[in-house]
């Protein structure tokens, strides 16, 4: 007899549906599995095997072929095990074929028939209202799936439980939607940019890029504030919208991430990956292609502190993620692209003992060695970071002083403005949400120069010699510096500040 179950499976982000065939045949026992499963998912064959029985459930002695279809995709987790238990039972006519048609089932089983959290659920959920189906999952998953607007979500414990939902012997309610309270995802209590002292033109900068959505790269010695300052600037950053909220979670339910008893992530990323990461660590990777930091980080802050130790062939993958606010990964099997629209922070010491440049104390480094230490940081990888400052030592004075400056909740004040002009001036382009993210004919049509700040401009890329990308990332931090200020065009003064951001090698030139 042949039973038919729908479920899912993921790819990349994203989920699709997939067939469960059961067919139970004469001859010696064995159970067979095809449809390009992985390991887990053949392991399901004796984890079903023994939650069936202990349900009290016949297992079939005979042979059991397992198809999951499409056939030339392929099916990794342990998610299937529900959907083929009850293709199991259903093929043995315990459960009715018509009750499986409206239904995704999807969940990891115990020995004992008891039902698991299983991850990718809320790409499910979305899967499963799009093919507008009710959802069967474990109940520890009901929460993360109840985000999904107009979708049913059964929520069970145990696999007889679904046996007799589906058998109409038990009448299961669909659970409540999820509830998300917006006031949890704005507490940043444990971090103020008050706390920090002194730094304003490092302050100053930060709010710049969490205005425009900026990348910043912040140059000191050793304790002079640059990991303090980059651990706060996600409380200045806008709130997570709702859709954004989804994206980012999806991410975090996928790799098994997403934190206990919350339907999705509560705020901002922030993912100070060590020096030592490796390539697939940080842009992702491996055999079935995984999300990598760019992508945990996605809507976020991606913070890379002492920047020339990582190695460079892995600092040079964040090109794309850095230009496309995507990256693609590509493997004999399959070719997957996650969303990486990241905001990257990275400081750096300016030589490898970290005071060269400091009035205080003396560098022991050669020129070569300064040399070799900020060559392991590409030309075209630094021309993509659109701040580039310096963060000095803090004085005395200043560590012990009484006056503080902004607080974070003030700041954040400030760039939610900013950005609210972006908003009304990006209403009618697509996936562009601040002004870094603006393109060659949107800089061409908000960025307009005055004949004194075209002038300007000119004699800065002359003397400075700087790139056409540096040139548009200009106009962009220019935008930026406008928007804090309300002005509607661009003036001298704003070009000028713009500018000062890509001077930092002249800085430190040894």
């Amino acid at each position: 007899m042949l039973a038919k179950v729908k479920s899912g499976a993921l790819r990349g982000v994203d989920a699709y549906i997939v067939e469960v065939e059961v067919d139970l045949a004469p001859g010696l026992p064995a159970f067979t599995t095809v449809g390009l499963p992985d390991a887990a998912v053949k392991e399901a064959k004796d984890r079903v095997r023994a939650a069936v029985k202990n349900s009290g459930y016949q297992f079939p002695g005979n042979r059991v072929t397992l198809n999951l279809a499409p056939a030339d995709a392929r099916k990794e987790g342990t998610g299937f095990d529900l959907p083929v238990a009850v293709a199991v039972l259903a093929a043995q006519g315990l459960v009715p074929p018509e009750s499986l048609d409206k239904y995704l089932l999807f969940g990891e089983l115990s020995l004992d028939g008891r039902l698991k959290a299983t991850r990718g659920i809320l790409s499910l959920a979305l899967a499963a209202r799009d093919a507008e189906l009710a959802l069967v999952i474990p109940k520890e998953n009901a929460r993360e799936a109840g985000v999904v607007a107009g979708l049913e979500v059964y929520a069970v414990e145990t696999l007889a439980q679904v046996v007799d939902f589906l058998a109409g012997r038990e009448v299961l309610a669909p659970e409540p939607p999820t509830q998300v309270e917006a006031a949890v995802w704005d507490t940043y209590e444990d971090l103020d940019f008050r706390e920090v002292k002194g730094q304003e033109p490092a302050k100053r900068a930060l709010l710049l890029a969490a205005a425009g959505a900026h990348n910043v790269l912040m140059v000191g010695p050793p304790g002079a504030g640059k990991t303090m300052l980059a651990q706060r600037l996600p409380s200045i950053l806008p709130p997570l919208s709702f859709e954004e909220a989804l994206e980012t979670s999806k991410i975090y339910s996928i790799v098994g991430k997403l934190p206990p008893g919350q339907a999705l992530v509560p705020r901002r990323p922030f993912r100070p990956p060590h020096h030592t990461i490796s390539d697939a660590g940080l842009i992702g990777g491996g055999p079935n292609p995984r999300p990598g930091e760019v992508s945990l980080a996605h809507h976020g802050v991606l913070f890379l502190d002492e920047l020339p130790e990582f190695k460079r062939s892995t600092l040079e993958v964040l090109r794309q993620p850095l230009e496309e606010g995507r990256v693609t990964i590509s493997r004999a099997a399959t070719s997957l692209t996650y969303p990486a629209r990241f905001m990257l922070v990275a400081a750096m010491n300016p030589c490898p003992c970290g005071f060269y440049g400091d009035p205080k104390r003396v560098c022991t480094c050669t020129p070569n060695q300064i040399n070799s230490y900020r060559a392991r940081i590409s030309g075209p990888l630094l021309d993509r970071i659109d701040l580039q400052i310096q963060v000095p030592a803090v004085p005395f004075r200043e560590l012990t002083g009484a006056a503080d400056g902004e607080s974070s909740k003030d700041l954040r004040a400030r760039v939610l403005q900013a950005r609210e002009r972006q908003a009304r001036r990006f209403a009618k382009a697509a996936r562009v949400f601040a002004n870094a993210h603006m393109t060659p004919r949107l800089i061409k049509s908000h960025c307009a120069l005055t004949d004194e700040t075209r002038r300007l401009l000119e004699t800065a890329m002359d003397r400075l010699g700087l790139s056409a990308r540096a040139y548009a990332r200009i106009l962009k931090i220019a935008r930026t510096i406008a928007d804090l200020e309300g002005a509607d065009g661009l003036a001298p003064a704003h070009v000028a500040e713009a500018i000062q951001y890509r001077t930092l090698d002249r800085k430190f030139a040894p």
